[in-house]
């Protein structure tokens, strides 16, 4: 099995007028670091929803590992949804503690090297964190699992320029060599330098599936150049 993530012809529709995804092909190997790019309604989240299997597709198919998402392919997901999600009264060190029981691959001793290096206290409740420190612990407990699949929605929307380039350059690369990381992002200039491909979702289907690097060199412009150009106004 050489692709973690295979789309065909997958169509989710929420009522008869609105159409999340229509059509999509998608191959994504292991081992690739892949921006999830598109305007606000391109059908970004829905994807990652039907990976995960929060939602159920109305045509086609989606599959992780070959696997139809579900109970089968949860221990090879780790999920960061774009909203706040844990309970805002645990303490840092109870939610590390909480996610070291529930996932069999989180590991602890990762997730605390990461809260020191960003300086939050295991200590602190989440409810009196600002938004962009809830974000980087919630980053920080996705990715301190040993999953194969990462994925990963407007994960530092919050987060602060000063802490950008350490999430980037070391949370989003600690993670094994093999796995796969889907990251959804408005802020392409910033994840840019780490990717490895870009998927270009407008309206709902696929405008382009590009190598980052191919991209650059025929294009004669950066990954947020090119979006900028296809998505302008």
């Amino acid at each position: 099995m050489s692709e973690i993530l295979t789309c065909e012809a997958l169509t989710k529709r929420y009522e008869k007028d609105k159409t999340a995804l229509d059509g999509v092909d998608l191959h994504v190997s292991f081992g690739r670091i892949v921006g999830l790019l598109g305007p606000n309604g391109s059908g970004k989240t829905t994807l990652i929803k039907l990976a995960n299997g929060l939602l159920q597709p109305t045509g086609g198919s989606i599959k992780i590992a070959g696997m139809a998402p579900g109970p089968d392919t949860k221990a090879l997901v780790s999920y960061l949804p774009d909203a706040d999600w844990l309970p805002d009264w645990m303490r840092v060190e109870q939610l590390v503690e909480m996610f070291g029981d529930f996932y069999a691959d989180f590991d602890p001793a990762k997730a605390s090297e990461m809260l020191a290096k960003l300086n939050l206290s295991p200590k602190a409740k989440l409810k009196t964190l600002s938004k962009g420190n809830k974000e980087k612990v919630q980053l920080i407990l996705a990715m301190s699992r040993n999953a194969r699949l990462y994925l990963l929605d407007e994960p530092i929307g919050g987060v602060d320029p000063a802490a950008r380039d350490y999430i980037l350059s070391t949370i989003l690369n600690n993670y094994q060599k093999d796995a796969t990381v889907i990251l959804s992002t408005h802020l392409i200039g910033d994840i840019e330098p780490i990717l490895d491909e870009a998927i270009f979702l407008k309206d709902g289907r696929v405008f382009a599936h590009r190598n980052a690097e191919e991209l650059r060199e025929t294009e004669g412009k950066s990954v947020d150049a090119y979006f900028r150009e296809v998505f302008k106004c």
